[in-house]
């Protein structure tokens, strides 16, 4: 493989330095770099950050290649800046045992955008009534340590428990949806004034804090660890924040579209606004930016759902919930919390790259950008603006919240192990 000079980037937001890129890991850090040899990106102006780590994607495949596959879902996140995604186990067939994680596993191979980690479901065909073959899924090629039922919840507490004990034996962790299904029948949205006024179902926010209680709570007694999907409210907030002071191992990510978009958008009747946890109001909004800040959410995960246009161009209670994150979330962070300064670029680092790879035992990726490391990187301008306009999407799904809106920054380059699949915007 060749070198690469990136020269005079911002390394995570910094003073300007020269990497130098030879063959799978970085060569040099420094100023002044010599290029002999080597393809020369001029990067002035642009942040260097490590590749960025999704713990929740859905990629489709097996099963509903009508609205992604794996090969156009790791293109639109290589568009997204990110160098690895968790693909989640609801697909058909279910990803709930050695064999369909291992495909999921070799399709990510065969792709070559990104690396994409299988997570497996922790029931049989999300039922939540008998656990998955965990152990077979981990020792599988795939190597599983993410167990999820996302879209659905494990909501009996016996099977969530034997599932966190299950795991401890190889250091997996279970990724819980939190959502008590008895409190969310014919929910359509978040229960509140909005709701009232609409007379539409209301989704409260107590069934997912609930849960969050009772996860934390079993995660301590039997010492294992618990991952909360998608945390939507002020109150699970505070109850990750207390299981933390506690000690106990529970870690937790928050969606952009949780950071940025409230349920006021619901008024328009648009299904595009349809996501399962529903936008909530601002007041969650900014206790969930803030947590995000002080480090009690510890990751963003886009919750990148893809659907075709059948299932959203119609009636909002036939709608399907999900929305397309991955091409816009890095923008999404930076006007949400690099621009409004609760976050620097070492921090987006830190919450996009660093510890999700943490939370999913990704080796490889979330590293420092050192000498000796993989050259998984991510190059972004971050005075670029422009409105998002889902035709140019790699993701075969355009579902975007975010159509015609004007967000900040823009993915130039990303690099696996000093590949790019990025140049200029566009895929290599």
């Amino acid at each position: 493989m060749s070198k690469i000079l990136i020269r005079g980037a911002k390394v995570l937001g910094g003073e300007p330095q020269d990497v130098l890129i030879d063959g799978e890991t970085i060569a040099a850090v420094g100023t002044g770099l010599d290029a002999a040899d080597a393809t020369v990106v001029e990067a002035a102006g642009q942040v260097l950050l490590p590749g960025l780590v999704d713990l929740h994607t859905h990629l489709r495949e097996p099963g509903r290649e009508d609205s992604e596959t794996v090969l156009t879902g790791t293109r639109a996140a290589a568009i997204g800046g990110f160098t690895a995604v968790h693909a989640m186990a609801n697909t058909f067939p279910v990803a709930d045992t050695a064999g369909v994680v291992e495909q999921v596993w070799r399709l990510g191979k065969e792709s070559g955008y990104c690396d994409v980690q299988p997570v497996g479901a922790v029931t049989v065909g999300l039922e939540g009534k008998q656990l998955a073959e965990l152990g077979a899924m981990h020792d599988s090629a795939a190597g599983v340590k993410v167990f999820s039922d996302d879209g659905k919840c494990v909501d009996d507490a016996v099977i969530m428990r034997r599932a966190l004990e299950y795991v401890k034996a190889f250091d997996g962790v279970v990724a819980q949806h939190a959502q008590e299904p008895r409190l969310t029948e014919g929910a359509q949205m978040n229960e509140g004034v909005v709701s009232a006024e609409l007379g539409l179902g209301g989704w409260p926010a107590v069934a997912e804090e609930s849960i969050i209680a009772r996860d934390v709570l079993l995660a301590a007694h039997v010492g294992s660890r618990v991952h909360i999907c998608h945390l939507s409210t002020a109150g699970s907030v505070e109850i990750v924040r207390w299981a933390k002071s506690k000690g106990w191992n529970v870690t937790a990510e928050v969606t952009p579209h949780h950071l940025l978009l409230t349920d006021e958008l619901v008024r328009s009747y648009n299904p595009v606004y349809k996501v399962n946890p529903p936008l909530r109001t601002e007041a969650d909004v900014l206790a969930l930016r803030e947590a995000l800040a002080d480090g009690t959410i510890d990751c963003v995960a886009t919750d990148h759902a893809p659907h075709p246009h059948e299932d959203k161009d119609c009636e909002w209670a036939a709608a399907a919930m999900g929305m397309v994150g991955l091409e816009t979330a890095l923008s999404v962070v930076q006007q949400t919390m690099v621009e409004t300064g609760l976050l620097d670029w070492a921090g987006v680092a830190d919450r996009m790259s660093q510890r999700p790879a943490a939370i999913g035992r990704l080796d490889g990726h979330g590293r420092p950008v050192a000498v000796g490391e993989p050259a998984n990187l991510t190059l972004v301008d971050p005075a670029y603006r422009g409105a998002v306009d889902p035709a140019g999407f790699a993701s075969r799904s355009r579902n975007t919240p975010y159509e015609g809106r004007e967000l900040p920054g823009r993915v130039t380059h990303t690099f696996l192990r000093g590949r790019a699949t990025v140049v200029d915007g566009k895929l290599a």
